[in-house]
Formats: structure tokens, C-alpha cells, sequence
């Protein structure tokens, strides 16, 4: 399984919506990061829905990348793209 079609970079989709979702969990806190400043970023409750919108949307296209990825690559055939496509949008796989 090399999984290298698009050089990897499902795993900057995810890398990005990782770093989304903890600025999402650190909205409202006041915890000072390493430099001093609040980890919380204050934003409206309608810019956090719109970042968790956001989110799951980056979620997505990086499950879509990643088994299209691998049918190019010949990882997977047809059958298995659309059965894992299917099982990992539905949450039965992480």
C-alpha cells in the first residue's frame, strides 16, 4: 500500500482540520499559550458554527482524497473504493 498518488496530501487536509478543531475547543479559553497570549480567540457563536461547517467539510474532502488516492494508485479497485468511501463517511471506520 503506498497510497501516494496525490503525494500525501490527504494528510495536510487532516493536519488542517486537526488545527481547526482545537482553535474551535480553545475558542472561549483563557489559557495563555507558550508566548503569553490567550489560547481563545473569542470568535461569535455564528463564526464557530461556520468554522464547524467548515470542519466537516475538510473531514470529508480528506476521506474523498484518500480513497481516490488509493484507487489511483491501484491500492484499491473500484469495489473497495466505493465500500470504504461509503464506511468511512458513514463513521464505521476511522
Amino acid at each position: 500500500m503506498s497510497g501516494g498518488y496525490f503525494d500525501y496530501k490527504q494528510y495536510e487536509i487532516e493536519n488542517i482540520a486537526d488545527e481547526l478543531e482545537q482553535i474551535i475547543l480553545d475558542n472561549d479559553s483563557e489559557e495563555k499559550d507558550e508566548w503569553g497570549y490567550s489560547k481563545g480567540r473569542h470568535y461569535s457563536a455564528q463564526t464557530i458554527e461556520q468554522f464547524k461547517i467548515g470542519l466537516e467539510h475538510l473531514r470529508k474532502a480528506q476521506i474523498y482524497l484518500h480513497r481516490i488516492d488509493w484507487l489511483l494508485y491501484d491500492d484499491d479497485d473500484e469495489n473497495s473504493f466505493h465500500e470504504r468511501l461509503f464506511e468511512e463517511l458513514n463513521g464505521e471506520i476511522k
